[in-house]
């Protein structure tokens, strides 16, 4: 799931890229509301977590003015305004959580999944291709009557595959919304975790299909050629 942290402060914002995308999320960032604005219109998001105090529009702003332009993107207001009647309105400007700082990383992930649970559940719980099943919001990952653990960034892979069921993506397009990184023709950490994938999935029949000079899909058996 692709996360937008909003956030001026270099180190905590370092520090919420590095450990959400640990986590296994897609991270994209933004330093203040303005961009942060054209970003969540624009772009697809699962969630985002913004700072108050930031440049440009601030944060209360920032949720307000996309609630006003129809953009229900989940948010998590995490800040060191601890007033009450801050809280008060962070939530009336149509933020969904309060967080503030200094804060603990686990309980920020824990109100962040809440967030992404509620998101998913007007939608259809599963994403399917053949007979393997993913839940976007419990992390479960079953092929046929089998649970299949995966690692945060095997989980991430396999998500992003399936909300692209049978599109070809280059390695450079899975380094950037998986790993959050430009690609480096020099490494060769897609085709390790895409193979990691395989071993788990199991290869009978194939799901994840290699696209010469492009990069890998994940197809249902009826639709290989």
């Amino acid at each position: 799931m692709r996360i937008l942290i909003v956030e001026d402060n270099p180190r905590i914002l370092a520090f919420l890229a590095k450990g959400l995308r640990e986590e296994g999320y897609v991270v994209e960032t933004a330093a203040d509301g303005d961009s942060a604005f054209d970003k969540a219109r624009t772009q697809g998001f699962d969630a985002a977590v913004v700072d108050v105090m930031i440049p440009g529009r601030s944060g209360f702003d920032l949720v307000r003015d996309l609630r006003a332009t129809g953009v229900a993107l989940p948010v998590l207001m995490l800040t060191a305004r601890d007033r009450t009647e801050d809280k008060v309105e962070g939530l009336d400007s149509g933020a969904d959580d309060y967080l503030t700082k200094p804060f603990d990383f686990s309980e920020l992930t824990a109100r962040l999944r809440a967030l992404l649970r509620r998101r998913v559940a007007g939608a259809p719980a599963t994403l399917r291709v053949g007979d393997l099943e993913m839940d976007p919001a419990t992390r479960e990952v079953r092929r046929g009557s089998q649970a299949v653990e995966l690692t945060p960034r095997e989980f991430s892979l396999l998500e992003y595959l399936l909300r692209n069921a049978d599109r070809p993506l280059s390695r450079a397009t899975l380094m950037e919304h998986v790993w959050g990184i430009r690609f480096d023709p020099g490494t060769n950490i897609v085709d390790v975790c895409v193979n990691a994938l395989r071993n788990k999935l199991g290869r009978d029949p194939e799901l994840i299909h290699t696209v010469r000079g492009v990069g890998y899909a994940i197809r249902t058996p009826e639709r290989v050629t």
